[in-house]
């Protein structure tokens, strides 16, 4: 096969004959040696750069002993998070943080509720957390119960009582509810809590519950970012 021509060219050509009914979102040079990357909805696929051969799946470079496809991932979810900007989220914070994370959350999600009775800790350990909401579909009303947290006069205290199962009310106002779950999907983001560092790492679930565990991963990462690579 023929190469197209760029990047674009090249993945949007190979697309149209294997799923042409998806829509190819970013194409750009891979680190993996004669393929490109793309981002086709919120799943990232690297095509050979004569349009041949389409791979799907986590690639690894063994030799760096780094996951190449969290990298990718990475660097678009941070391009992602800029749009959620300070306007979007709701912040609990010590005065002078050391790192700062990104939490999505749903208000009846429970492992969200439990990561909450934890933010006093994280916070004494320098941590600021940024919650930014995405409701799920399994949790009918969840929107609604976020959509009256942010419309209260106290988002933070409205936020900790729901977190503790209290009735939010149905408060409505302008909100950036919706729209940070778009973006979350987009992104990839399936479940809650998902907590991500500042250049779009993924922090693991079973690291980001325990306050301890993710002081520690924070700061491996700040000195071997996965965005760097």
């Amino acid at each position: 096969m023929a190469t197209a021509g760029t990047p674009a060219e090249t993945v949007n050509a190979a697309m149209a004959r294997l799923a042409p009914q998806v829509k190819v979102d970013v194409a750009q040079e891979s680190a993996i040696p004669g393929f490109y990357e793309a981002m086709v909805g919120n799943q990232l696929v690297y095509v050979s750069k004569d349009g041949r051969f389409v791979l799907d799946g986590s690639v690894t470079d063994v030799e760096a002993g780094l996951d190449l496809t969290e990298v990718a991932h990475a660097k678009q979810r941070r391009a992602t998070l800029v749009e959620i900007g300070a306007d979007k989220r709701i912040v609990f914070a010590p005065d002078k943080p050391k790192y700062t994370v990104t939490v999505f959350t749903d208000v009846d999600c429970p492992f969200c509720r439990r990561f909450h009775d934890r933010i006093a800790e994280y916070n004494a350990l320098g941590i600021a957390v940024e919650y930014v909401f995405m409701p799920l579909d399994i949790h009918p009303g969840a929107d609604v119960k976020s959509e009256a947290v942010w419309c209260a006069s106290d988002r933070k205290a409205a936020f900790t009582a729901a977190m503790s199962g209290a009735d939010t009310g149905k408060a409505t106002c302008a909100n950036p509810v919706a729209e940070t779950t778009r973006l979350a999907r987009r992104m990839g983001i399936n479940g809650t809590p998902t907590t991500l560092t500042s250049d779009g790492t993924r922090i693991a679930p079973g690291v980001a519950m325990s306050p301890q565990q993710l002081l520690a991963e924070l700061a491996r990462l700040e000195k071997n970012p996965v965005s760097a690579h």
